[in-house]
């Protein structure tokens, strides 16, 4: 997934909140800022032999030269630049859009997924607009990025409430699913 979305975006450095030890952005992407609060992710980190491992023959050239980990908590200031990243990932993670889109640079993405309602929220605001969707089979992902527009259409209009799906910590239900998908930060 990351390795097409590397291929068909300009994304040199990613932030990616609640990773606990996915890995996997740095296998496409030059520079990841990992996030967790888990202890595991922080000793998993603090160990570069086991990075190193996790990564091991995975990388694409220029890909995971700076790997950096910061055991704190996404809902908090940062120690990372305002608008210095071109990604923003979301996977599993909870309001990661609601609390670090000022990390986000002027045309960046937001990777994200509707677990915890974040590719909802992502999909109610007006400064995003959807560039793709990611689908998968048999393990592969796919970024597609025509007829997007059947995409996140709520199934039930009225729960596209951003304080509803903010309060539950809850993604809805689409007439069109897809993996995750790709903002670009209008």
């Amino acid at each position: 997934m990351f390795a097409q979305l590397a291929e068909g975006w300009p994304v040199r450095r990613a932030l990616y909140p609640g990773s606990y030890v996915d890995l996997s952005p740095s296998t496409a992407i030059e520079s990841v800022t990992y996030l967790d609060t888990d202890r595991r992710a922080a000793r998993f980190f603090a160990d570069p032999e086991l990075v190193e491992a996790d990564l091991g023959g995975r990388r694409a050239a220029g890909a995971g030269a700076t790997v950096t980990f910061l055991a704190r908590d996404y809902t908090q200031p940062l120690p990372v630049p305002t608008g210095g990243f071109d990604l923003l990932i979301s996977l599993f993670a909870g309001p990661v859009w609601d609390n670090c889109r000022s990390y986000l640079r002027p045309g960046g993405l937001l990777l994200a997924n509707t677990s915890h309602g974040d590719a909802c929220l992502a999909a109610l605001d007006p400064g995003l607009r959807l560039v793709a969707a990611v689908s998968t089979r048999d393990g592969r992902y796919r970024m597609g990025t025509t007829n997007l527009d059947g995409y996140l259409i709520p199934k039930k209009p009225a729960a596209a409430d951003p304080e509803e799906i903010r309060r539950s910590g809850r993604g809805i239900a689409y007439t069109k699913s897809a993996f995750a998908y790709l903002f670009e930060l209008t």
